[in-house]
């Protein structure tokens, strides 16, 4: 899609306006790219049908924002209006009251053209959560989130109640937590096989089995280092997860020798959480939970993402739907009390009454966690590249909505939520929880209450506090992590001097 900027009147440069712009043309025209021509606006755009043109005008009193927006259909001129004196305010602010403009100025006129609006309304982005959680710390109730959301974002009834639930529990999680917290991930990047959805950083542990002792290795040095720093900081884990990848792709011994260091090194003594993915049955053994049940872990999460034996084998996974009620059940016989267990919803070859099947297979198994994910199309990933036999839209919508109401029906509650490009049908993915099951790391990791610090290769430490947010990258890869380690271990002093600042 051509994007034209009338660029006389507008704060700031175009160009800081691009990425708004694109966040809602992806919204309502899913699967668009930018264009940007140059040289001046052309002075006939009849002929145009992929194409929009934004515009500012300011007036004594109120200042326009008008997108006019031409597609096969014909065109449509959305306007949205705020008070002129709103661009006298610094910097930062005008901008932001800018692009909130643009974008609702954009949403309406492309909305209005394709007769329908999206279940997130004009709300990009990753964390649709923040807007009623902020609205609520700030003195309004549930409901006033609520329909803030509704009539200044476009959400619709459902989404919008969904994420005022969503903000109650982070609400509640971030009044519980203390300046000197923070949360722990440990990443383990490696899998049996690569599921054809994944894009994340993990291998194979069949071709890289000679990098997983190494690796382990490496950790152990990396959780030293930042055990000290913590300390040092005075600084306390409030919740610690330790994903993937697949952790129980390591040995039982590796599983014990990790923990052992995690419990010698960290200051662990207020944590309330621990939380280990088991998620592929086809690594789970009774000595592994075993080991994990023996080191404290009270929550573990065993994900299907499918009962349906075809959409398995579609998705490259090496194990059967019966072999993930045996590793349920293995978990529950060695003692786990909190069990997590994921969906995916608009997987190859899966179907609406497939998905209807899995989610009441899991119902069955009783779970305290449920997380029902949208299948995001990422790139990296086979699915990017293939894209074949994909339920349509509209079909996973029907998913999502099924699984929210047999979910709420069952006694489980919405405790938080997020969203990513190229998600099928633009929607979500929910965390659901039975009363006080609900994941603390779950609600800090994607709100950003507090400092999350990241071990690992692909480890991304977010450092939080005093309205900043600062984040440390380790190497994506094993190979790299193990060779850039030394560099791994002297950025952990960053954590401390961000804490003294």
């Amino acid at each position: 899609m051509k994007l034209y900027f009338e660029t006389s009147n507008f704060p700031w440069s175009p160009e800081r306006y691009h990425y708004a712009a694109e966040q809602m043309m992806l919204t309502i025209f899913p699967g668009e790219r930018p264009e940007y021509p140059e040289g001046p606006l052309p002075r006939d755009l009849s002929g145009e049908d992929n194409a929009a043109v934004f515009t500012l005008h300011r007036g004594k009193k109120l200042t326009n924002i008008s997108v006019l927006v031409f597609r096969p259909q014909g065109y449509y001129n959305g306007v949205s209006r705020f008070p002129s004196e709103e661009l006298d305010r610094p910097p930062e602010e005008v901008y932001h009251t800018v692009q909130h403009a643009l974008k609702l100025a954009f949403y309406k006129a492309g909305t209005a053209l394709l007769g329908a609006e999206p279940p997130w309304g004009a709300l990009t982005g990753v964390r649709p959560v923040k807007l009623p959680t902020r609205a609520i710390l700030a003195g309004s109730t549930p409901n006033q989130a609520r329909k803030e959301l509704e009539k200044e974002y476009h959400v619709s009834p459902d989404r919008a109640k969904l994420a005022v639930d969503c903000a109650q529990a982070s609400v509640a999680a971030q009044r519980s937590l203390h300046s000197r917290q923070v949360s722990l991930y440990i990443g383990i990047p490696f899998c049996p096989t690569r599921c054809a959805y994944c894009s994340f950083v993990s291998a194979d542990v069949g071709r890289t089995l000679k990098l997983v002792e190494p690796y382990v290795d490496g950790l152990l040095r990396e959780v030293s280092e930042t055990g000290r720093v913590l300390k040092e900081a005075g600084l306390d884990v409030r919740s610690f997860y330790m994903g993937g990848g697949t952790p129980t792709t390591l040995s039982a011994e590796q599983l014990d020798r990790l923990l052992s260091h995690c419990e010698q090194h960290l200051p662990l003594a207020g944590c309330t959480e621990y939380t280990v993915e088991a998620g592929r049955p086809d690594t789970i053994t009774r000595e592994k939970l075993e080991v994990l049940k023996a080191h404290q872990i009270g929550r573990v999460s065993i994900n299907p993402q499918t009962l349906e034996d075809p959409v398995l084998e579609a998705i490259g996974r090496k194990h059967s739907a019966g072999d993930i009620r045996a590793a349920y059940d293995l978990a529950r016989a060695v003692g786990f009390g909190c069990v997590n267990m994921d969906l995916i919803a608009g997987l190859p070859q899966d179907s609406f009454q497939g998905f209807r099947r899995s989610l009441e297979g899991v119902l069955d198994m009783g779970p305290e966690n449920i997380t029902v994910h949208t299948l995001a199309l990422k790139r990296g990933s086979a699915l990017m590249e293939q894209r074949r036999n994909l339920p349509g839209g509209g079909e996973v919508a029907k998913m999502l909505d099924f699984s929210r109401e047999r979910l709420t029906t069952e006694g489980y509650f919405p405790y938080y939520l997020y969203r990513q490009k190229y998600m099928s049908g633009s929607l979500e993915n929910v965390g659901w929880a039975r009363p006080d099951t609900e994941s603390l790391y779950n609600i800090v990791m994607m709100e950003e209450l507090h400092t999350v610090v990241s071990l690992g290769a692909g480890g991304v430490t977010k450092l939080v506090g005093g309205g900043n947010i600062l984040r440390l990258t380790n190497p994506k890869y094993p190979q790299d992590y193990l060779s850039g380690l030394d560099k791994v271990l002297g950025q952990k002093a960053e954590i401390g001097a961000f804490y003294r600042t």
